[in-house]
């Protein structure tokens, strides 16, 4: 993980909220992708009435994080003790069965969880979950395009390179709706 992640990834932390996924039976999985990362560092310097650390980043230099006022009982966290910070993103298309006039409004639900009275190390997780739902415009068999269309009328062309996915192209009809669901997890447990 870069040090530009580190530092979203520590920023953000306080920020998202608890999320949770739901099948649709009328829904087609078509493509799924996960990506994880995870840096262990060294907390260097706390200011709990700022909401600011200072931990060890790459090659040994300070990395000054600052946290938002959620970020609740860093009395606790003390320069040394080990940070370990996991990313997971997820992104997952189904194909929605049914053939829709108009499109739902985008979904986005977020939360967090913080570590409890009875864990003394500050920490907890983070969710982000993202629904979008688009219209299918055109298909292009040849060239492995799709045309979409979300629900205030924007229009994007989408390149399909995967050659597992290309391959489920024919199968897919105008009109028909795809549904993408992000989802963003952030885990910081602490250790002294």
């Amino acid at each position: 993980m870069k040090l530009s992640a580190l530092n979203k990834a520590l920023a953000v932390s306080m920020l998202l909220t608890a999320a949770s996924l739901t099948a649709v039976a009328a829904e087609i999985p078509i493509a799924s992708d996960v990506i994880a990362d995870q840096v262990v560092t060294t907390v260097l310097a706390v200011d709990p009435a700022k909401h600011q650390i200072v931990v060890e980043g790459p090659q040994g230099h300070p990395v000054h994080v600052q946290l938002t006022d959620r970020a609740k009982d860093l009395n606790h966290l003390k320069p040394g003790d080990q940070v370990n910070v996991e990313v997971i993103h997820s992104v997952a298309a189904d194909l929605d069965t049914d053939i829709q006039q108009g499109l739902p409004e985008n979904e986005e639900t977020v939360g967090a969880v913080r570590a409890t009275q009875s864990n003394p190390n500050p920490g907890g997780e983070a969710y982000r979950l993202v629904r979008l739902q688009l219209k299918i415009t055109n298909i292009d068999l040849q060239d492995n395009q799709l045309t979409f269309e979300n629900a205030v009328g924007g229009t994007k062309v989408v390149d399909v390179v995967r050659p597992e996915i290309q391959a489920k192209l024919k199968n897919l009809k105008v009109g028909q709706s795809i549904r993408m669901t992000y989802t963003d997890v952030l885990k910081v447990t602490s250790k002294h």
